[in-house]
């Protein structure tokens, strides 16, 4: 049986702790602030989960991967601009947080 390559520690952590920080606006944040959370937290846990499994995962290729699946999601007008832009800076924030 072939053992599973995994990420480093380190992006495990701040993965968890992105996750965290998301979780949290459940407890603490507005309406608005939990819709926006939600919706990244969607994109968040598909793209984190796969570079998981990589051994040269990154931050820096987390927050390209999460840019392309959002840029793919706001092309298909998934979102109202507003929210869209609310969604970046979001993901901005725990970017530069973590």
């Amino acid at each position: 049986m072939q053992q599973q390559v995994k990420a480093s520690d380190e992006f495990v952590t701040t993965v968890e702790k992105i996750d965290s920080a998301l979780d949290g606006v459940v407890d603490h944040g507005s309406d608005d602030e939990l819709f926006i959370a939600s919706y990244l937290q969607g994109h968040f846990a598909v793209e984190a989960r796969k570079l998981e499994l990589d051994e040269s995962a990154s931050v820096e290729k987390l927050s390209q991967t999460m840019q392309q699946s959002l840029e793919q999601a706001f092309a298909n007008n998934e979102l109202e601009p507003a929210d869209q832009q609310a969604v970046a800076a979001l993901w901005q924030k725990l970017l530069n947080d973590f």
